[in-house]
């Protein structure tokens, strides 16, 4: 057992299957205790995003991972496993780094994912499922997607879905300027659509959130407009674009609210961009005539746009990733060889005081004493030489004279 990330992403499956596999902000605190406690793992962390739902643990196997993931999900083995990606040890490390640093991501280098991987990496914290292992690994992670943005030009133009959902908008609108929008939740990514929009000339935005305090701290930078979710349909029909990502189970935006709301507009387009998982926008939307609805997985066109200018970065960035996955597994095994040595010390030592208390118990009976002190010495040597001598011996009888080598040398015999 070692490190494991196993996962589903935008590349392996369907928005459908994604959606069944989210993890919900409420739930996820009780999901990693869960996943912890079920598959023998000391340590676990889930990463959960619009286009990703990863599991990392620590001494763990990867058909338990699975199995859990199929079991807390209610799905069949056959439903998830042709999505399902997993990488081990060494793999699974550079993975992690590869995803925080943008390289495995819808929009290749954006930097929200970075944000996402360490909103979950605290949530485990909270939760109790970090120890040793993760904690380092997460904050290796951390400093080398900072080293990727640093040393090299993969963010000199920060794209991300939010970039991309605006850059559809602006292909279907002549001018942003004169465009009222309405954008659903008010979390970062929802942040980011506003900063986007505002520079392309967008005045008239409102915000939909659960909580209006949230949206207000929001408005006040854009100078937007804070509503609640139930006051959507009072505003709806005035809406040119839509553009939602909240982290509710449910669609807010139903087919029979956006089709009342076509007609109040006397059937004027409306632009209607979902990037949440699970979905805000029922896919029903998407048949009504006037209606444009767009999720993320259709804004892959924008987004291989923007891979072309970021390969060189990239290649730079996979070189860095790969190099520090290899130091981390260094330092995993130096954790190793640290174990091992106590663990032979302690042996040894318990071999060295039983045999004291056996020569003790007979000097206080009157024993010879150079006797006994030639029982102990020889006794001693025999107890600590015997898994030595095994394994020497089985070495030889099979011919493999590496590890024969190495035995010699770890035991001192080919010293000149």
């Amino acid at each position: 057992m070692s490190l494991v990330a196993i996962g589903i992403n935008h590349k392996t499956a369907t928005v459908d299957l994604r959606e069944k596999v989210a993890f919900s902000p409420d739930k996820i605190h009780d999901a990693m205790r869960s996943l912890a406690c079920n598959t023998s793992s000391n340590e676990a962390v889930i990463v959960s995003t619009c286009n990703r739902t990863e599991l990392y643990c620590n001494n763990a196997k990867a058909e338990d991972v699975i199995h859990w993931l199929e079991s807390y999900h209610g799905l069949s083995h056959e439903e998830l496993m042709p999505c399902v990606y997993h990488h081990e040890g060494q793999e699974a490390v550079r993975h992690l780094m590869r995803v925080a640093s943008g390289l495995d991501s819808l929009v290749l280098g954006e930097p929200q994912i970075l944000g996402q991987v360490k909103q979950s990496f605290a949530k485990a914290k909270e939760a109790g499922t970090v120890a040793l292992t993760l904690d380092r690994l997460f904050q290796s992670t951390f400093s080398v997607a900072k080293k990727v943005r640093t040393e090299t030009e993969i963010g000199s133009a920060a794209v991300s879905v939010a970039f991309a959902a605006v850059s559809m908008a602006k292909h279907i609108f002549s001018s942003l300027a004169s465009t009222k929008v309405l954008l659903i939740g008010a979390g970062e990514t929802i942040e980011l659509v506003a900063r986007h929009l505002k520079e392309n000339g967008v005045n008239a935005m409102v915000v939909a959130n659960r909580t209006v305090e949230r949206a207000e701290a929001m408005c006040e930078e854009f100078g937007a407009t804070a509503i609640t979710l139930s006051q959507i349909p009072e505003y709806l029909p005035k809406a040119d674009i839509v553009i939602s990502s909240t982290a509710s189970p449910l669609p807010i935006l139903g087919k029979g609210m956006v089709e009342k709301a076509l007609k109040q507009r006397r059937h004027q387009p409306m632009l209607l961009v979902d990037i949440a998982v699970p979905r805000d926008i029922e896919a029903e939307v998407g048949e009504l005539d006037d209606a444009f609805l767009y999720t993320v997985d259709d804004l892959q066109s924008i987004v291989e746009q923007n891979m072309a200018s970021r390969k060189e970065a990239a290649e730079q960035a996979e070189v860095i990733a790969q190099e520090q996955s290899f130091l981390f597994m260094d330092w995993i095994r130096s954790l190793e060889s640290v174990d091992s040595i106590r663990e032979y010390r302690t042996a040894s030592m318990t071999v060295k005081d039983e045999l004291v208390e056996r020569a003790l118990n007979k000097l206080a009976q009157g024993a010879d004493s150079e006797q006994v002190i030639l029982e102990l010495a020889n006794k001693l040597t025999n107890r600590l030489i015997h898994a030595p001598t095994q394994a020497l011996t089985a070495a030889s009888r099979q011919g493999d004279l590496n590890t024969l080598g190495q035995l010699r040398t770890a035991l001192g015999l080919d010293k000149h």
